[in-house]
């Protein structure tokens, strides 16, 4: 007989398929990680899923965790770990993301610029706001954000909602952010520093 494989958008369930429904977004794990001498890692799952696939003996479950890891001082990573067991994907993911962590370019505690992105069916936008704004985002760009060490910042997602997607057009936004300085010092310019007009002082032996 042929095999049919189903997939399903919960975390865990019984041996029946009986049980909690799983909460992917709303319930998504921060640990702090040592990795090195000093260095604190923030992880972060954002999501989990189960497939089952149905054989002859029964059904073999299946378990992929998107994880995110930052150190909150503009390195971050994402990966899609997957095993048979929900801790093991969660590892495995949180080992891939480490290994994946790149580099963004961040202006204090916001972004240089405003900057739209997109991957597959999400679109997000991004753009910079002041000090005391705050991260209103949702729950998933929140994670890539927060990891990333961003702390002000005004996003809207404007596609799918799928929770990798949505993730993976987070990230390619970063990316893409430039500043000033770089800018500049690939054109091979300097930046001029504009001075501040004195005000004149008043003559008290004038009138």
């Amino acid at each position: 007989m042929a095999e049919i494989t189903k997939t399903e958008s919960e975390e865990q369930r019984g041996p029946r398929g009986r049980g909690r429904r799983g909460k992917p977004a709303s319930e998504a794990t921060e640990l702090q990680l040592e990795g090195g001498a000093s260095e604190e890692l923030m992880e972060k799952v954002v999501y989990i899923n189960r497939s089952a696939k149905v054989v002859k003996g029964g059904r073999r479950f299946n378990f992929s965790a998107l994880v995110v890891v930052g150190d909150k001082k503009g390195r971050v990573g994402v990966a899609l770990g997957k095993a048979g067991e929900v801790a093991d994907a969660i590892r495995r993911g949180g080992e891939l993301a480490r290994n994946r962590m790149v580099s963004v370019s961040l202006k204090e505690a916001t972004i240089p610029h405003e900057v739209f992105s997109e991957f597959d069916g999400a679109r997000i936008l991004l753009r910079p706001a002041s000090p005391g704004t705050g991260i209103i985002a949702g729950k998933t760009v929140r994670a890539v954000l927060e990891s990333a060490g961003v702390k002000d910042i005004l996003s809207k997602s404007l596609g799918s909602n799928n929770a990798a997607n949505v993730v993976k057009a987070t990230l390619k936004a970063l990316l893409s952010l430039r500043l000033r300085e770089d800018i500049y010092r690939g054109r091979g310019l300097e930046i001029k520093k504009v001075e501040t007009s004195k005000v004149p002082e008043a003559n008290p032996t004038a009138g």
